[in-house]
């Protein structure tokens, strides 16, 4: 390198190193609802494994439950087989929905209050202000060297940390098994190797998001704030910072360069120290704000203090801002078309799926034909096909189903292994049964032929039917 290149300036780095968030305590409504929420969500995600449902001898009794080695869904009173797989896409187009109009009403009021990063990082915080201190004696601690007070109290903090997230990992798994019988199987290191590694894998992650990487999450590895703000209008509820009222900012008793009188804001900084992800709300709206509001409890309580009316930041919609600004009577407007249009989905969703469960079957039928040979003609001339037939019993006792076959003349069927054609299926159970089709050469019309296989409950009378081709030569 020459010396005219040495002086030349260097290009500025694209990479900028993590600045560590001292979030401070804060008192005020957000906050209540906020610890509210915590409450809320973390004591059901931790009971609900231990809740128990009585299904009946030979089942399992916890009342939610996914048990895969089973295939099974239970949840309270509802069972869910592998084929009804379609009410797992039902609930997740009734949550995204769900998400989507409650954005649209009030922001990221998921993101604020409710979401699993959001909870558990509160948590953690919670503990380390416990531990450490609030926002000046934690960033005071981390600039000291290591001695042994800050050695203690960096592992008590981290042994809760792991603690919790060791809960959290186990109560997740308790979703996929036996409560009672998995924690005593760990605890007695007699659990599969599957278990222990999925234990340890949520113990991690909730120990790396919620204790080190927190906002981070929230800022650079959740998709959600990237295409949220596609369902904010003018009229969305959001935390918005009342610009024509702060500005020009500055001390309570200072005045504004030309000798007029300064906004409401007094500078304190508070807004920004009490913030979990490290925003300035008096900057705009920002992709790292979560919308929990705390920065509202902190800048009213400092209005309280010097005298001034509250809400100069404020959960309220730009629309209404601007009406303020301009002095005129702000009105909320929850009604839309976007909002309409969501809550019908909902309905529409929710309403559906409701009429599928009240009038679902407890049995099921489905056929599989042979692939090699498609037809045998047999030594008088007609034509056979063969199939695999599974009949699904979704009630606990044993049933009697009858087959038959409709769509050919003349068409004989033969349950491999039954006389009658009248099968028994143990109760929560598949049977499987080997069918045998027979039909005369003059009685098929093309080479494949649509047939529709019934079989019905000797008992309820309840039917099922299923669709298939007989096959036959070319015409």
């Amino acid at each position: 390198m020459t010396v005219q290149d040495a002086r030349q300036p260097k290009s500025p780095t694209l990479y900028a190193a993590h600045e560590k968030i001292y979030p401070q305590r804060v008192f005020g409504r957000f906050r209540l609802i906020k610890w509210i929420a915590l409450v809320t969500l973390l004591g059901f995600y931790y009971v609900a494994p231990w809740l128990r449902w009585d299904r009946g001898p030979g089942v399992p009794d916890q009342a939610l439950l996914l048990d895969l080695p089973g295939r099974r869904g239970y949840f309270f009173w509802i069972e869910i087989w592998p084929q009804e797989v379609y009410y797992l896409a039902g609930l997740l187009m009734l949550g995204a929905f769900g998400l989507f109009l409650a954005t649209s009403l009030l922001g990221r009021v998921w993101c604020g209050f409710t979401c699993p990063q959001t909870v558990w990082t509160d948590l953690y915080l919670w503990v380390e202000r416990w531990i450490e201190g609030d926002r000046n004696k934690r960033m005071k601690l981390d600039k000291e060297p290591l001695s042994a007070r800050k050695a203690m109290l960096k592992v008590a903090k981290h042994a809760i940390w792991l603690l919790i997230a060791l809960l959290t990992g186990g109560a997740w798994a308790m979703y996929f098994n036996d409560a009672p019988t998995l924690v005593r199987e760990f605890v007695t290191f007699r659990a599969t190797p599957t278990q222990y590694g999925f234990v340890a894998l949520f113990t991690g992650t909730t120990y790396l998001l919620a204790g080190w990487a927190r906002e981070q999450v929230c800022i650079y590895m959740c998709p959600w704030p990237r295409f949220q703000a596609a369902m904010f209008d003018e009229r969305t509820m959001l935390v918005t910072y009342e610009e024509w009222r702060g500005e020009p900012r500055g001390k309570v008793k200072a005045l504004a360069a030309d000798g007029s009188k300064l906004g409401d804001c007094v500078d304190c900084n508070l807004c920004f120290n009490v913030c979990p992800t490290g925003v300035d709300i008096r900057n705009g709206q920002q992709l790292a704000c979560i919308g929990c509001g705390l920065c509202i409890d902190a800048c009213n309580g400092i209005m309280s203090k010097v005298g001034r009316a509250p809400d100069l930041i404020t959960y309220d919609s730009i629309y209404n801002s601007a009406q303020r600004a301009a002095g005129q009577q702000p009105q909320h407007r929850f009604v839309r078309p976007r909002t309409i249009l969501y809550a019908v989905v909902i309905m529409i969703i929710g309403l559906a799926m409701a009429l599928s469960l009240s009038l679902r079957t407890r049995l099921d039928v489905s056929l599989q034909a042979d692939r090699s040979p498609l037809f045998v003609r047999l030594s008088h001339g007609d034509i056979q096909n063969g199939y695999t037939i599974k009949i699904l019993n979704m009630i606990r006792q044993t049933g009697d189903y009858r087959i038959t076959v409709t769509g050919i003349d003349d068409l004989r069927l033969k349950v491999i292994g039954v006389d009658d054609n009248t099968v028994t299926v143990p109760g929560d159970a598949v049977g499987t049964f080997r069918l045998l089709l027979q039909a005369p050469a003059k009685s098929l019309h093309d080479e494949a032929t649509h047939i529709r296989v019934m079989i019905e409950d000797q008992t309820t009378h309840e039917t099922s039917s299923h669709d298939a081709i007989f096959r036959g030569p070319e015409k």
